[in-house]
């Protein structure tokens, strides 16, 4: 395998040789969450889709379902699944069940799908039946248009074998 090494015969002053990149704002990670100005946090879309995978499979979940399916403190988890609550993403008392509301539940569906689409094409594309840890890292980086992208470009692949 290639090794890339830093170079150091470069210009104080690096051109991007392209006038389409010189034009272009970029931002860091953060700048980009700051900008879009979400309320929703990684983090919390991580809680939400186990929630909503719970609740397909046995209609609820509970914080300590959750804190040990995402290898968290039942503390961490109440914090988080109280700020869903917040949000009106879902229902729970202290002790007691969770379940998505009507809105956590579709927001919910879209985080499962967008969980499928992408493990479905990286199982695809590196030859193997799981690939639950990439995911799990690249999967809120991708926008609704490209996850349906993604889908439509597996099902020519798929139908070309």
């Amino acid at each position: 395998m290639r090794k890339f090494l830093p170079r150091t015969d470069l210009p104080e002053e690096i051109s991007f040789g392209d006038e389409k990149m010189e034009n272009q704002e970029f931002r860091t990670l953060k700048g980009y969450q700051i900008k879009n100005n979400s309320q929703i946090t990684y983090a919390m879309e991580d809680y939400l889709e186990m929630i909503c995978r719970y609740c397909q499979n046995g209609g609820y979940a509970r914080i300590g379902h959750l804190a040990e399916q995402l290898n968290v403190k039942p503390s961490s988890c109440s914090k988080m699944v109280g700020h869903l609550k917040n949000l009106g993403l879902v229902d729970y008392e202290k002790y007691g069940i969770i379940k998505p509301t009507q809105r956590g539940a579709e927001l919910g569906e879209y985080l499962l799908y967008r969980h499928r689409i992408l493990n479905d094409f990286l199982c695809y594309l590196n030859h193997t039946d799981d690939e639950l840890e990439q995911v799990e890292q690249i999967e809120h980086f991708f926008k609704e248009q490209t996850i349906r992208n993604l889908e439509k470009l597996l099902v020519r692949l798929k139908g070309e074998e």
